[in-house]
């Protein structure tokens, strides 16, 4: 009788754990998923590595209201420019990986940097979940409007006998390897004065200060199209849709040349996936709408939107291929 008392105690008991052990499963499964459910409840901050008015900024700024209206949220846009965007990428590495915090950085911040005297204290392959590509472009090589430098021979030439000065938007950006390529392809003498983004680099551009610049395609067409710059020359390998008229580079007498650029979304590592996919469907609904598309077109940007998986396997392709062109460079 005993024995049968304890044994019907010992099954209720037991009953009762995995009573407890299941209500517990479900109850962490409903506290993971009800932040997907309402995500996004709040803000989202959109932190660019860049100072305004240079290229990352001005994508941002068309990409970012359309994306508000999207998500039903308030998109704050937020400049954290230095060292070339790894001042931006290490905060948001330090950010809370929960969707409300991300990025839209540079092929400098995830291909470039990491093989650059000095290094980055982050591994952009492990370190950023991948969410879309944003948009790419060519650099295009810009003087102001009155130089006597009409042509990409004439830049060459004025670098034969008398280092000129070029600017880009930061150390290791694909401006200023496009300009060291150039430099060793062709001889010339050239030094590139390093800036916290675009926007500074142009300033100095139209004050004087310097002689030429690697600029985005968004930051140099509207100045092209003013008439207060000549572009001589595009870096990527087909001409500018927005500038179908300036040659590339390789055109010009240096085939294979090629300086590509883009800016992508990402998000600290460990961001939940289900928050990333949502992400994801907004940022490509914001890259397919027109007014979008026509507002990118406009400065010289292409709309490029990328699941997850074939963004992390872009980085990761650009990564090897970058680190092979800063061992040619011998920085």
């Amino acid at each position: 009788m005993h024995i049968q008392v304890r044994n019907s105690i010992k099954r209720r008991a037991f009953s009762l754990a995995l009573f407890s052990a299941a209500f517990l499963l479900f109850s962490v499964a409903w506290a993971q998923d009800e932040p997907v459910a309402k995500f996004p409840s709040k803000p989202i901050r959109l932190i660019v590595g860049f100072a305004p008015g240079g290229g990352s900024d001005i994508s941002a700024r068309i990409i970012g209201p359309k994306l508000s209206e999207i998500l039903g949220q308030t998109v704050v846009i937020e400049n954290k420019a230095g060292a070339n965007g790894n001042i931006a990428s290490e905060a948001l590495i330090r950010s809370a990986p929960d969707g409300y915090t991300i990025m839209i950085t540079t092929i400098g911040s995830l291909a470039i940097n990491s093989h650059m005297p000095g290094g980055t204290t982050y591994d952009p392959r492990k370190d950023f979940a991948a969410i879309s590509m944003g948009v790419t472009f060519g650099n295009m090589l810009v003087v102001k409007a009155e130089s006597p430098i009409k042509t990409l021979g004439d830049f060459i030439a004025a670098g034969a006998n008398t280092e000129v000065f070029y600017g880009s938007s930061g150390s290791g950006s694909t401006g200023h390897l496009a300009g060291e390529l150039l430099k060793i392809r062709s001889g010339m003498k050239a030094q590139h004065v390093n800036y916290k983004g675009g926007g500074p680099a142009m300033t100095d551009l139209l004050g004087n200060n310097i002689t030429a610049i690697y600029a985005s395609a968004p930051t140099a067409v509207p100045l092209v199209k003013d008439g207060k710059l000549r572009a001589i020359a595009v870096t990527s390998p087909q001409r500018a849709k927005s500038l179908p008229e300036v040659p590339t580079v390789a055109e010009q007498g240096f085939p294979g040349f090629e300086a590509f650029n883009w800016y992508g979304f990402v998000a600290p590592a460990k961001t939940p996936p289900a928050i990333i996919d949502k992400l994801n469907a907004a940022i490509v609904q914001a890259l397919k709408d027109p007014g979008t598309i026509e507002r990118l077109t406009k400065v010289g940007m292409d709309a490029d939107p990328m699941t997850p998986a074939v963004m992390q396997a872009f980085i990761n392709a650009e990564y090897d291929k970058w680190g092979e062109v800063v061992k040619q460079i011998k920085f």
